[in-house]
Order: structure tokens, then C-alpha cells, then sequence
């Protein structure tokens, strides 16, 4: 057997194609559920080509949990240092969830699911999934240290428990408005730690006679 799509591997190499449709499949199926001869077809290479990349299926996994976890982190940064103060960081952490439950291809987190369909037992995956975890938590202790709170870690740890929960009731609910009610509970958490966020504040200008007189301060939260 010889790989398939020619036009498209003129565009992308079999490793990228093999990648593509076994995070498809993964995210889809399962892995457990997902054999190697669908991911071939699915990617239009031969198996051999398969084995020649990636020895195993094992592998690939492996490869698939790797690089969905640096996209994933990748996106999950950048949306939550967007606001200016660590503490409005932290608050943004669920309505970033909140618009990836909304996506029309949330499948849930590739690493809770594929350490939830493997044996107790299983230690690669499982050691992955928990670097995966730490990297996010690291980060986000570093800034609740930075927005005041005196157990950072602990506050990490509370805060990952929430994203956790929501990230498994919206893959079962399809519901994204479950990162709304985990979003209420670490607001509670992030006030009693850090205290509560501060309001925005807009200026608006007093006008006299048609003229702009003088400038100041009202302290009406911006919505």
C-alpha cells in the first residue's frame, strides 16, 4: 500500500498527516477505541509509513498528548495574561474556559480523557498528564503570589480542582455555562485570598457653558 492524497502531501508530510487524523480520531472515538488502520486511512499514509515514524501506537499517542498540551498552553496563557493586574489574570481564567466549552469540537481535555480510559496502573500517560498539569498550576501560583495571596500554591491547586470539575461537566453536559458557576466559586476563593478585584474606572468630562471645563474621576464600575 502507498500513501494516498498525493495533492495533499505536496502540502503537508506524513508525520503532520498522521498527527492531524489521530488527534481527530482521539479526541473523537477515544484511543482505546481508535485502531491503527482507521488513523491510516484517515491520513491517507501507509501503515508501514506509521510504524516508520512512530514505532507504535503507544508512541503517537504520546506525540498527539505532547503537542496538543503545548497548543493548549500556548492558548490558555495567552488568554488569561491578556488583562493588565495578576489579580483580573486570575479572573480571567474561567471566561477563557468558558469560550472553549463553547467551541463546536470540545471533546474535553485530551489528558483527563486519556488517563481515564487506561488501566490505574498505566505511568507514561499518566506522568505526562501531571507535567501537564504542574506547568499550568506553576504559573498560575506565580500569580497568585504576585496578586497577594499568602499560600499561592494552595490557591493553585484550589483553583486547578475548579478547572478540572468544569472542564468534565461541559464535556458531559455540553453545557458551557458550567464554567459560570465554577467562575462564582474562584471569585469567592480569589477575594478571600487576594481581596476583591478592583473596579474599572472611566473618566468622563464636566462640560460648562458648551466647553469643556475640567476632567474628573467617576468611580461608576465599567461594565
Amino acid at each position: 500500500m502507498t500513501d494516498l492524497n498525493p495533492q495533499d502531501a505536496d502540502k503537508t508530510t506524513p508525520r503532520e498527516r498522521l498527527m492531524d487524523a489521530a488527534t481527530k480520531l482521539f479526541c473523537q472515538n477515544g484511543i482505546n477505541a481508535t485502531g491503527i488502520d482507521a488513523i491510516v486511512a484517515e491520513a491517507g499514509t501507509a501503515k508501514t509509513t506509521l510504524y516508520k515514524i512512530f514505532k507504535s501506537k503507544g508512541d503517537l499517542v504520546e506525540a498527539v498528548l505532547e503537542t496538543e498540551g503545548r497548543s493548549w498552553r500556548a492558548w490558555f496563557l495567552a488568554a488569561i495574561e491578556a488583562p493588565p493586574t495578576p489579580r483580573e489574570k486570575l479572573g480571567a481564567i474561567f471566561p477563557a474556559l468558558r469560550q472553549w466549552f463553547g467551541e463546536s469540537d470540545y471533546t474535553g481535555c485530551v489528558f483527563i480523557n486519556a488517563v481515564g480510559e487506561h488501566p490505574k496502573d498505566e505511568t507514561r500517560l499518566r506522568d505526562l498528564t501531571i507535567q501537564h498539569k504542574t506547568f499550568i498550576l506553576k504559573h498560575i501560583g506565580q500569580l497568585a503570589g504576585a496578586a497577594g495571596a499568602a499560600r499561592p500554591d494552595a490557591l493553585a491547586h484550589q483553583l486547578g480542582l475548579l478547572m478540572d470539575g468544569a472542564i468534565v461537566a461541559a464535556m458531559v453536559t455540553r453545557d458551557p455555562g458550567v464554567a459560570d458557576a465554577a467562575g462564582q466559586a474562584a471569585t469567592a476563593l480569589l477575594d478571600g485570598a487576594c481581596g476583591p478585584a478592583k473596579p474599572k474606572r472611566k473618566r468622563t468630562v464636566v462640560l460648562q457653558g458648551g466647553a469643556a471645563a475640567l476632567a474628573k474621576e467617576d468611580l461608576s464600575v465599567v461594565e
